[in-house]
């Protein structure tokens, strides 16, 4: 199988920008270079893009006339979300982009069906919020929620911290709407748990990263709200003894484990340093730390259960110290402490970072062995190696602490990351848990898992066969 070979975009005939600023009317595009700076550069400085105008349809009628007049001329688009991709999935190099943050509506929200249906461009707090206000929840949950935008999250398959209880974003959604390359507007919305009607399509869209549609809208499952959640900031010895930490806690909670998050000393020391705001909860310093939470349905018992679990990991040696959250306020500073380690890292300087999952038996055996490998190829670099050992991906990133280190790192770069790779798939593992492929590692995806990538092309060759659809990301 080859791969699709998109028409470059670089030059879009004037006809074409004519064409779309008349289907979407002057709210719905912008040539101005200072509202499109920003959506033209990644989060992390990495990628800097370009565009001929930015689309802002309002509805998915707009999105799918702006699709064919594209499809029709074969120019290429760039879809965009919240822009806050970390592998350059959102980032144009040319193409047309399209964000959808104008559609941002809570179309239907269904207690008893314990669903919701929301347009593409719903930044994720809000509909957390939403849910909340439904007096339910909706438990994807990670550091950009004030910014990531559902369409953005669906079409990555986002993690999280609480994918150990609720999965990742593919198992919370029951339906989609999108928008396919020939402009057709697939309507896949439904709150049904049960649909044997073939294929599950709305599969093929979720981690797909734009490259087959445009997802407009999505119906997401809702959960009850926990009646009581516990929280502990914990000092622990070894990464061993956290996955040892973890299967105690889910035994003694019966299961009431919602996030099981882990960082070495020094990411802390990082967070300290460049979060304002932010201190170690506990007296003495500690090799590694857990944030371990728990949630129930009652609340009588809550507390009690978290206490029990930490007692006996205090007695099996396996934690050293620990502070429990006494209010909601002091819970939110300890996850403060986990959730701001990327930016903590960028002003620490320059990294090369890796969103890796391993089977979460083997998480200790194989931070310690890709450690050892990095030291061993690259002495100056420090390896912080943090994330949600709950569901076994972790963050592997290797810093330098000085200047001249980092300028080292940077020229190392493709090398450091072949050994950890090379160490995840001796691991059985994946070289990405919840980051995606974007332009990042499509070539080192290619490389690694040739048949599936093979398999992929031909699906993009059936549904996108001109390639217009987010050409350079996933496939190249």
């Amino acid at each position: 199988m080859t791969a699709v070979q998109p028409v470059p975009a670089q030059t879009v005939p004037a006809t074409i920008i004519e064409a779309l600023k008349s289907a979407l009317g002057p709210k719905g595009w912008s040539q101005d270079e200072h509202e499109l700076a920003p959506h033209i550069a990644d989060w992390r400085g990495r990628y800097q893009g370009s565009t001929p105008i930015l689309l802002k349809p309002a509805n998915t009628a707009e999105v799918a006339a702006a699709v064919k007049i594209c499809s029709d001329a074969g120019i290429a688009i760039t879809p965009q979300a919240g822009n806050t991709s970390l592998c350059g999935a959102s980032t144009p190099q040319g193409e047309v982009l399209i964000t959808l943050k104008r559609m941002n509506a809570v179309r239907e929200i269904d207690p008893d069906n314990d669903s919701m249906t929301v347009e593409a461009g719903c930044v994720l707090e809000s509909l957390q919020n939403t849910a909340a206000d439904a007096d339910r929840l909706f438990p994807l949950s990670l550091g950009s929620q004030g910014t990531a935008m559902i369409g953005g999250l669906v079409s990555t398959n986002a993690g999280g911290v609480h994918v150990l209880r609720y999965g990742m974003t593919r198992e919370l959604v029951l339906g989609l709407e999108a928008v396919l390359p020939d402009g057709t507007i697939w309507s896949g919305l439904t709150g049904l748990r049960k649909d044997n009607t073939g294929y599950d399509l709305k599969q093929l869209l979720i981690g797909a990263e734009g490259t087959l549609g445009i997802i407009t809208a999505a119906t997401l499952k809702l959960f009850p709200r926990p009646a009581k959640m516990e929280l502990a900031f914990c000092g622990l010895n070894s990464v061993e003894d956290a996955v040892s930490f973890l299967s105690l806690a889910k035994r003694v909670s019966g299961g009431a484990v919602t996030a099981f998050e882990i960082m070495p000393r020094l990411a802390l020391e990082f967070v300290c340093a460049f979060v304002p705001g932010t201190r170690d909860p506990l007296e003495s310093p500690h090799p590694w730390y857990v944030v371990c939470e728990m949630s129930f349905g009652r609340t009588d018992g809550a507390r009690e259960t978290l206490e029990d679990a930490l007692g006996q990991a205090f007695e099996a040696e396996l934690v050293q110290d620990a502070v429990i959250a006494e209010n909601e306020s002091q819970a939110l500073d300890f996850w403060r402490l986990r959730e701001s380690i990327a930016l903590a890292e960028r002003g620490q300087g320059k990294a090369i970072k890796h969103d890796i999952s391993i089977p979460v038996s083997k998480m200790a055996a194989f931070i310690d062995l890709a450690s050892a490998r990095i030291k061993a190829i690259f002495p100056d670099g420090v390896v912080v190696a943090f994330g949600h050992v709950g569901d076994g991906n972790v963050h592997f990133n290797v810093v330098g602490l000085d200047e001249a280190a980092q300028t080292a790192l940077m020229a190392n770069g493709a090398a450091i990351s072949a050994c950890v790779y090379d160490t995840v798939d001796e691991f059985g593992g994946s070289i990405s848990a919840e980051h995606g492929i974007g332009i990042l590692k499509r070539e080192e995806l290619a490389t690694r898992k040739p048949v599936d990538v093979a398999v992929m092309r031909a699906i993009k060759q059936a549904l996108d066969p001109k390639g217009i659809m987010n050409p350079r990301v996933l496939l190249g």
